[in-house]
């Protein structure tokens, strides 16, 4: 059977192959040109558009290292624009383009594509790939100049390791550059490793000669890095240099129409200026939402232009070729006869076990669904009617009777508790739960919990995720002292995701399953999600949690 897949396969290949005939411009690439001016122009989607358009004819007269190039570009295009993942996928592509060989263009080429997976690999916090891929970027570098800047990076990710004695080891290298904003950078993350290091380090010094360079320089983002590095020097030293520095970051940032710094320096302001903490976090909400959006955008428009160049190719394939799509379409039919069968019977036989296993854990499966509505029903429940009552002047007994007496209606028939009513608002239920633990000690403060988030989410996994808030809150409450505690949504294509932050007393690893969270870890395991606790943080917890919401 496997043989007769085998032929049926490639017969479909010969019918599908066909040269493809795109015009190329001499020795020079036209449209490799237009894309460098739109480069160097910062408009980024034409610049992508172009390096696409490059591409295509490049392959047309199998210019290997032309490919390369042009992918390369449309990368870093991508990482600039914060898609992180699209890009590291364009990267790979590029990879199989690049031949190993002594040649300065190529090994020039594969230093910036190996620099570049390193710099969206660290953005995605996975940093022993980052490492590895500057690594390769050093040992394939032509230009002096940027290898400094690759030793730069690998010190970035290594103060986030917290590996500081390698950090200064490539900083000492970096700071031998004779460009003078490279030169700025390397200072200010020597500096900044020191006082990591040594919490009684002065840094201050090196950080304020590094911003004066920076602004001999104009160079706004370098500014924006020294302010962000001073005001959390001054953070838990003195609060009004820390705040001045925050100002000093959001200005040049509006300037700089640069909405990621704006919104770090926003972050700042709400917790430096306790007068007017409430201003700037409704400056930060729609900041926040903004950046997303622009971040979405620029993904989708990354995809759509290149699925616009795959959609005209096959259009001009399918006019040119109508005979070889008919017999196309006569083997295709046959192939997914015979494979459609293939895959009844497959399926019939992962369904025999699925139903098979699912018969011998039906018990266990039950043990801990009840456990878990014990939970959630009665102690979670009783809980957050006694932080009501102890928060809320206004909240009389008689409303503390009902909610009591809901919960105990809930519990005498613990096997069986029926949904919400598809009618409420899931988002208005969100908030007011979110609410109910704010008081005098505790601020809570909710951004991105719109309409439009919950649409299309089922009634069973909004179930989980208001129990695993509730879960994370009450926690919060009975441990971690905090004074803060904030809650981001966003929906980012078919995946929600969800990010708690408090400013309490932590959680180690092996406390996790200890404070009531192991509930939360499998609910959200139940829907398919993923939770990550940022234990590693030097102060407060971070809790980051994502699910498919279709």
């Amino acid at each position: 059977m496997q043989r007769i897949i085998y032929i049926l396969i490639l017969l479909l290949f010969c019918f599908c192959t066909k040269q493809n005939d795109v015009e190329y411009y001499g020795d020079k690439n036209n449209y490799y040109q237009k894309a460098k001016l739109f480069r160097d122009s910062n408009i980024s989607d034409s610049a992508f558009y172009y390096y696409n358009k490059a591409k295509e004819s490049y392959k047309s007269v199998n210019d290997t290292l032309g490919i390369a190039k042009s992918l390369v570009n449309m990368a870093i295009i991508q990482q600039k624009q914060g898609d992180f993942y699209g890009s590291i996928e364009t990267s790979t592509e590029a990879n199989n383009f690049l031949k190993k060989t002594s040649d300065s263009t190529t090994r020039s080429t594969i230093a910036a594509n190996d620099n570049n997976i390193g710099i969206c690999s660290a953005f995605l916090y996975n940093y022993d790939d980052a490492i590895s891929f500057y690594t390769k970027a050093l040992d394939y570098v032509t230009n002096e100049e940027n290898k400094y800047v690759y030793c730069n990076n690998i010190a970035d990710v290594f103060i986030s390791m917290k590996k500081y004695d390698l950090a200064k080891k490539y900083l000492q290298t970096a700071m031998l550059t004779r460009d003078s904003i490279n030169f700025s950078r390397a200072l200010n993350n020597i500096a900044k490793a020191k006082l990591l290091e040594n919490k009684n380090y002065n840094p201050v010094p090196e950080l304020i000669k590094s911003l004066k360079i920076r602004e001999r320089n104009n160079d706004y983002f370098g500014q924006n890095s020294s302010f962000a590095t001073l005001s959390n020097y001054y953070f838990d030293r003195d609060k009004k240099v820390a705040l001045y520095y925050a100002n000093k970051m959001l200005n040049t940032a509006i300037k700089n129409s640069s909405l990621e710094d704006q919104s770090q320096a926003l972050q700042k302001m709400i917790y430096l200026d306790d007068k007017n903490y409430l201003n700037y976090f409704k400056k930060f909400q729609p900041l926040n939402d903004s950046i997303q959006i622009t971040k979405n955008k620029a993904k989708n428009q990354f995809a759509l232009i290149r699925f616009d160049s795959e959609k005209n190719k096959a259009e001009n394939l399918k006019l040119q070729n109508d005979n070889a799509v008919k017999e196309f379409q006569f083997y295709g039919i046959s192939l997914f006869s015979l494979s459609l069968t293939i895959f009844g019977v497959i399926w019939y036989r992962k369904r025999k076990q699925r139903m098979q296993l699912e018969s011998e854990n039906k018990l266990k499966e039950q043990q801990l669904k009840v456990s878990k509505k014990v939970h959630d029903v009665v102690a979670n429940g009783i809980y957050q009617v006694m932080t009501k009552i102890e928060n809320q002047d206004n909240f009389n007994k008689e409303q503390a009777l009902d909610e009591l007496e809901f919960v105990y209606e809930k519990s005498r028939d613990i096997s069986y508790e029926k949904p919400d009513s598809p009618n409420q608002n899931f988002k208005e239920k969100i908030s007011n739960l979110i609410a109910s633990f704010k008081n005098e000690e505790v601020n809570t403060f909710t951004a991105g919990n719109d309409e439009e988030i919950w649409k299309n989410v089922s009634e069973s996994t909004q179930t989980e995720v208001y129990q695993v808030i509730r879960e994370l809150l009450v926690n919060m409450k009975k441990h971690s002292k905090a004074s803060n505690v904030a809650l981001r949504f966003e929906k980012i294509n078919n995946i929600i995701n969800i990010y708690y932050t408090d400013n309490g007393i932590g959680v180690s690893d092996e406390l996790i399953f200890k404070n009531g969270l192991s509930n939360t870890v499998s609910r959200i395991e139940n829907i398919n999600g993923k939770i990550t606790f940022d234990t590693k943080t030097e102060k407060g917890l971070k809790i980051n949690i994502s699910f498919p919401f279709s």
